[in-house]
């Protein structure tokens, strides 16, 4: 069933329930108020009866048989009855009444009462006249009340389906102005495909959830466009960086086998091919490294280790590759309660992340100083790089986090392009944030903020 149809039955359902709600209510208002003013109209005759069985003066007696006959208006099989109370408990008993006890009992006690029996009913009222009490009983059928809710149920019922049968249509009517909007958007959607990811869904300028829900999609399509866009220049950057030393070993590889050489060109030969085969090695092993970090965060590992050591195993990385770098560890602003170090993350992924990003401050600063500042708190523990190298241009800083993009100053260094992508994706992973501030010719601050309240510790080695 679609929804469509599942909207309109709800719909009918609800009105079909609340018109019975409704009809219930109804007929027993109704019901009680008939009765209540049936009721009345038996005690008002009570009243009279009474008035005509006490009254000595002739006059007043034909008065009240008069009012009673021309002034009331009559009812179904009245009688009426007068019965003299003996004492507390006992009363002259007329045998032409068949009521039940706790009714006499009841008009005795409370000095009124009333019984219902096959739609007659019978009205009993305690009055006193010199000194003597006596029992007055209407009787009366209520045939107009029966009939006028006879009338009443009749016209709830013919009007409940004439109801029900525009709930039907206004349901079919209210499903097609709440589904036509999405069934608008999935037809739109139906027309997009990868080949056009540039189409977005018309904006609607209302605040309703259809309106949140083309927003999303859009916003949604703008992701994947963008993914889409990186993917592709991706492929072609790194179809490009490979097949450079591919070719390259093919071509030196060719020349040597044309003919026999000496010994000296063969070495020369195998340095350069050990070359190129090195730098496909290293972009190889970067482009893995980038791939293999688009993870979901519940496959990886985590374990706890203190962010300062962590540090100083990179600084020792980079001491042996660049013997001559001035890369300063600053632990003075440190807090002293060494615990606010401790974090846990993925140590291979998080220390090639900071690796790169000091290396990167070594190689762009030609060897020049660069400072690490490390500072913790119980929230959140902050990484600070800064050199005094080469800087990046404001032009190029939108796409520093763009795989194999080199600005034109940094194309003068070697490099792929892979290490700030790489360790973004890996920061990230954390739940952390990546910052780069800089200014050309005169440096740039990378500050990496890992928030330890975030990072999911559901996979934590024991």
């Amino acid at each position: 069933m679609n929804i469509r149809k599942k909207i309109t039955f709800t719909y009918v359902a609800l009105s079909t329930f609340s018109t019975l709600l409704l009809c219930v209510v109804v007929f027993f208002l109704f019901r009680s108020n008939n009765k209540y003013y049936f009721l009345k109209r038996l005690e008002d005759r009570a009243k009279i009866i009474a008035s005509i069985n006490f009254q000595n003066d002739p006059e007043k007696t034909k008065y009240y048989k008069e009012l009673k006959k021309n002034g009331l208006e009559e009812l179904i099989d009245e009688e009426d009855f007068v019965l003299k109370v003996n004492s507390k408990n006992s009363f002259e008993y007329n045998t032409n009444i068949d009521l039940p006890n706790q009714f006499y009992t009841n008009v005795l006690n409370k000095g009124k009462d009333w019984y219902e029996i096959d739609d007659k009913y019978y009205l009993g009222q305690l009055f006193k006249a010199n000194n003597q009490k006596y029992i007055v009983i209407i009787s009366a059928v209520d045939r107009k009340g029966k009939t006028t809710t006879i009338y009443i149920v009749k016209i709830m019922l013919f009007g409940s389906i004439g109801f029900l049968l525009l709930a039907y249509f206004l349901g079919r009517f209210l499903a097609k102005r709440v589904i036509n909007p999405v069934a608008r958007i999935t037809k739109e959607v139906n027309r997009i495909s990868a080949s056009n990811l540039h189409n977005r869904l018309p904006k609607n300028n209302s605040s309703d959830e259809i309106s949140d829900l083309s927003e999303t999609f859009n916003n949604m399509l703008d992701r994947l466009e963008t993914s889409f866009e990186i993917q592709t220049n991706f492929i072609n950057n790194a179809s490009h960086e490979l097949k450079t030393p591919i070719t390259a070993i093919m071509a030196e590889s060719e020349i040597m086998l044309f003919k026999e050489r000496e010994v000296p060109e063969y070495i020369k030969s195998l340095e350069n091919i050990f070359n190129q085969a090195s730098k496909l090695g290293n972009l190889t092993e970067s482009l893995l490294k980038l791939t293999q970090t688009g993870y979901d965060g519940k496959k990886q590992v985590l374990e706890i280790i203190r962010i300062d050591e962590l540090v100083m195993d990179v600084k020792s990385d980079i001491d042996t590759i660049y013997p001559e770098n001035r890369v300063t560890i600053r632990l003075d602003v440190a807090p002293k309660n060494s615990e606010l170090f401790l974090i846990p993350c993925n140590r291979s992924l998080l220390e090639l992340a900071i690796n790169n990003i000091i290396t990167n401050g070594v190689k762009y600063s030609n060897n020049d100083e660069v400072f690490v500042t490390v500072t913790a708190t119980e929230n959140s523990i902050k990484i600070t790089i800064n050199d005094i190298g080469i800087g990046i241009p404001a032009e190029d800083i939108p796409h520093l986090y763009e795989p194999f993009f080199r600005g034109k100053k940094a194309a003068q260094y070697t490099g792929y392009g892979l290490g700030l992508p790489l360790a973004m994706k890996i920061i990230r992973m954390h739940d952390g944030d990546l910052q780069v501030q800089s200014e050309q010719n005169k440096g740039t601050i990378v500050t990496i903020i890992l928030n330890k309240l975030n990072i999911k510790n559901s996979n934590l080695v024991s």
